[in-house]
């Protein structure tokens, strides 16, 4: 069903436990406006940046032939704002309190995505390399610097389809078609960031009946500290202490960008 979400800033001190009982139940967790205006618009400068200069698709190249590319001279981080996002205090306040303390910084994407670009079908997020193991949760903080409006694509979610285990593509031969008990946001206002539980199944779906502006999209993802995650970039090690030397984190968060909460990195088959 879609939801209209009133365009009221989120603005918290923490949660309250509604909101978490509602992320535990149905995996994700809506906050519209959340993203203070300023840095809305930095970060946005910065994604035409990543994506027009090249630094998005080297990124890329870096990740998926390591052997040839060798690490990338500019992570999404290394952009000031970018790494503002990453590790803005209210965000990772929030993040705290769904995944405890200890919790580590596992991945960031940025993207603007083109009006025509097609949709992405059902899928999830979830890294454990064998799905039956969900004793920890990882979590994917979705920011929307321009919201959803009628002439972008909107993001459907499967409410409690965390809690199914399955693997990531096990819904793909669904594309992005409408399922039964699906949430489908299609109104959020500039600066919102949606929160979901990393194994919840989610669609990006396309409007190519509405072919309207770009959608400016960075997700960052986190994970629970207490278990070993396998990492999706091979130069892990290289990107964890880039941020560390860039002083991200901060004095109340040590541990965000620990190795220890990684396995070795294996090459996706």
């Amino acid at each position: 069903m879609p939801v209209q979400t009133m365009h009221t800033r989120t603005r918290l001190s923490g949660l309250d436990d509604t909101q978490r009982a509602r992320f535990e139940e149905s995996g994700f967790l809506v906050l519209p406006g959340f993203l203070p205006d300023d840095l809305v618009t930095r970060v946005k400068q910065e994604v035409d940046t990543w994506v027009d200069t090249g630094l998005r698709a080297r990124s890329i190249a870096s990740a998926l032939a390591y052997d040839t590319h060798g690490v990338p001279d500019v992570m999404e981080f290394d952009l000031p704002a970018h790494g503002e996002l990453l590790a803005h205090e209210p965000l990772l306040q929030v993040v705290g309190e769904l995944l405890g303390p200890g919790f580590g910084f596992h991945h960031m994407h940025s993207d603007r995505h083109a009006p025509d670009l097609p949709g992405k079908g059902w899928h999830h997020d979830y890294e454990q390399s064998v799905q039956s193991r969900r004793t920890h949760t990882m979590l994917h903080a979705l920011h929307y610097l321009d919201g959803i409006d009628s002439d972008m694509a909107g993001l459907a979610v499967l409410p409690g389809s965390h809690r199914e285990v399955a693997g990531k593509t096990a819904c793909a031969h669904l594309g992005t078609s409408v399922l039964p008990g699906e949430v489908y946001l299609e109104e959020l206002p500039a600066g919102s960031t949606v929160l979901l539980h990393s194994a919840l199944f989610h669609a990006r779906r396309a409007k190519p009946e509405f072919p309207g502006r770009p959608r400016y999209f960075v997700d960052a993802s986190y994970c629970q500290a207490g278990t070993a995650w396998p990492p999706v970039k091979p130069y892990w090690r290289e990107m964890l202490a880039r941020a560390r030397q860039l002083g991200l984190a901060g004095p109340h968060w040590p541990d965000l960008f620990a190795e220890h909460h990684f396995s070795e990195y294996t090459k996706p088959e």
